[in-house]
């Protein structure tokens, strides 16, 4: 036997070569001849080696690679894709010629892959509940075993169909995404929630959020007549597309128990799939206190066991660090660690991608990234629209706990990570996790906390709640990257505008001799970066020059990049970007467990101050700047705040 496990283990390395695959992160086996000896010897172990790498990125990649081909119209895969093809037939042909041949050999080659299997899981996340307590298998398994006919089918369940977050954010946000071609064509789209309503009428509740991205492309005045002849076309291919949606759009009544809710939703998605292989993903766009009455019977009674099962989960993640505690244990009790898209739709702008990238892929800025050029970053996010008071914040949630745990201190997270090993998600929140956990405890002394004065009339309502709607604070990170360099935070609901962006203000130029020439305010010859997402989409570097004509006068100006001016596309909504990502697993943007714990030992301390000594937050007009006190707080910490508010 050890003579011919190792011939197997020789035949496995010979028969197959690796090339990258389109995606650039995976890769693909392709065949090359086999002797029949060793294709019988090795049938299961090359069965579960192409299984495992092939048929994974074919099942969350399929439809994408056919609208490709459609789109081209062309017939033929590329080389190293139909190689894969042959090769995942060819094996799943031996795979049945193993077990025919005799069972010690695939027996043999079953335990090892057990065994190894185990082996990884433990050393990598330890024992998990869900392996004992769930029936469903995990993506790897599921994939890597039963015969399906065509490609896998998707469904995309909303628990919640019929409130404000689903009608305005996430049907339209998946109806973009299939116009686009980004869902499979067979995909089914259901609704879920406890109004007795049909298909029709759920139909008819989304249909009025839903539009077509069809005129942005034709703006030039010099293609005026062609553009309105695409224009047509595109309007005609529009009423297509969202008629095909909406058909394939179904409502599931909840009724009163959710298990038989989640047993109907279970059955009628079952419908759709057919014998096909089958993916589901499961939206929960319901308030945090009926989280896990709906995410329990989900997990036992929705889920399939033909593909993999991911759910997505609505932020606040909890009010205090106990209660959030308490909810992660419950969730990861059903579900494991990888299923679990905690999301934020603030997390999805270009600005958050636009941090690594320009980070990364610019020689001129990675060697700046560190306390020894940088003397300070200030992270601003405001909304001028107060529409969210009454529920959220006056309902004492608050804006700590819905802005500044996930947006504010995942912003900060990613900007000071230290470089990941690879873009995959899992090494990305790896570094995450560090910088949270770096992240020394926040001085009541350096919080600003403010309140929008209410203006409906009702004047009791600030003064029985202290919740803030506005919170500034000093932080930083104790780690020999960023130490002694502050971070400043600042937002805030009903101010003078919507503005989201990030400053990194540059040292002084040591011994500078043109200081002189800036006159007495030495803070204009600093360098400053700005990555902005609001009012613009824009990256700006502030550079000093010298002033046209005679004499040497010096001047502060910017070099500019405007997303408008530069590229001639609409940006998706976040919605549309973070949807994306969980349909392709890609975990990046999504706060894991162990980051959420991370992020709630950083506030709780200071939350449970403000709540022990009745920090009374300062009173601020709507279309205001906010609290004076803020600019006190900037100027403690040698930081002068942009007044562009």
């Amino acid at each position: 036997m050890a003579g011919l496990a190792a011939a197997a283990s020789a035949a496995t390395v010979a028969s197959f070569q690796f090339q990258p695959s389109l995606s650039g992160s995976r890769f693909t086996p392709v065949a090359a001849p086999v002797a029949s000896f060793r294709t019988r010897a090795c049938g299961l172990r090359c069965w579960i080696s192409a299984k495992l790498k092939i048929r994974k990125a074919l099942k969350m990649h399929g439809w994408q690679l056919q609208r490709n081909l459609d789109v081209r119209r062309n017939d033929k895969l590329p080389d190293h894709l139909e190689a894969a093809l042959l090769t995942e037939n060819r094996t799943h042909r031996n795979m049945h010629h193993a077990y025919d041949s005799g069972g010690e050999m695939a027996s043999a080659s079953s335990d090892l892959l057990d065994g190894s299997t185990v082996s990884k899981n433990s050393m990598q996340q330890g024992p998990n509940p869900s392996e004992i307590r769930s029936p469903v298998r995990n993506e790897e398994s599921a994939m890597s075993n039963g015969h399906y006919d065509g490609e896998p089918s998707l469904c995309i369940a909303v628990i919640g169909a019929t409130g404000e977050l689903a009608r305005n954010k996430v049907f339209p946000a998946l109806f973009a995404l299939y116009y686009s071609g980004f869902l499979p064509r067979n995909v089914g789209i259901f609704g879920y929630s406890r109004k007795k309503i049909t298909d029709e009428d759920l139909r008819a509740i989304i249909e009025a959020n839903l539009t077509c991205r069809v005129d942005h492309h034709f703006t030039a005045v010099n293609k005026l007549y062609q553009a309105k002849k695409n224009a047509c076309e595109c309007s005609e291919n529009c009423d297509d597309k969202l008629n095909e949606f909406l058909k394939r759009t179904y409502y599931i009544d909840a009724g009163h128990d959710n298990k038989d809710g989640m047993s109907r939703l279970n059955s009628r998605m079952a419908q759709i799939e057919g014998t096909r292989a089958a993916n589901r993903i499961f939206y929960l766009a319901v308030p945090q206190e009926a989280l896990l009455d709906v995410a329990l019977p989900l997990a036992d009674g929705a889920q399939t066991k033909q593909g993999w099962n991911r759910i997505i989960i609505e932020k606040p993640f909890g009010f205090t660090g106990l209660s959030s505690h308490r909810v992660t244990q419950s969730l990861l009790s059903r579900f494991e660690e990888k299923q679990i898209y905690r999301i934020d739709h603030l997390l999805g702008k270009d600005l958050i991608e636009n941090l690594t990238v320009l980070r990364f892929s610019n020689l001129v800025f990675e060697p700046l990234w560190s306390r020894t050029y940088i003397r300070n970053v200030q992270v601003i996010f405001s909304e001028e629209t107060a529409t969210e008071i009454q529920g959220r914040y006056f309902g004492n949630y608050g804006i700590i706990r819905d802005i500044v745990h996930s947006h504010i201190l995942q912003t900060i997270a990613l900007f000071a990570m230290e470089p990941p090993v690879s873009l995959d998600g899992e090494d990305i929140r790896d570094e995450k996790v560090k910088v949270l956990r770096s992240i020394r405890k926040v001085d009541l002394e350096d919080v600003v906390l403010g309140q929008l004065k209410d203006t409906s009339g009702k004047v009791d309502r600030y003064t029985k709640s202290m919740t803030p709607t506005y919170f500034a604070a000093a932080m930083y990170i104790d780690n020999a990257r960023w130490d002694g360099v502050p971070f400043l935070i600042k937002t805030g609901i009903g101010l003078m505008k919507n503005r989201a962006e990030i400053r990194i203000q540059f040292r002084h130029v040591p011994g500078n001799i043109y200081r002189e020439r800036f006159g007495h305010d030495i803070d204009l010859d600093t360098n400053e970066l700005v990555l902005r997402d609001q009012p613009e989409e824009a990256i700006l570097l502030k550079v000093n020059n010298k002033v046209p004509g005679l004499g040497l006068q010096l001047d502060a100006s910017e070099l500019n990049l405007l997303y408008r001016d530069k590229y001639d596309t609409e940006v998706p909504d976040s919605y549309e970007h973070l949807l994306l990502d969980v349909l392709d697993g890609d975990s990046h943007l999504f706060m894991r467990s162990d980051e959420l714990a991370a992020a709630w030992n950083v506030l709780t301390p200071v939350i449970h101050e403000i709540d022990q000594n009745r920090v009374a937050p300062e009173l601020y007009e709507a279309g205001d700047k906010g609290p004076i006190n803020a600019y006190y707080l900037a100027a403690k910490h040698g930081v002068r705040w942009d007044d562009d508010w």
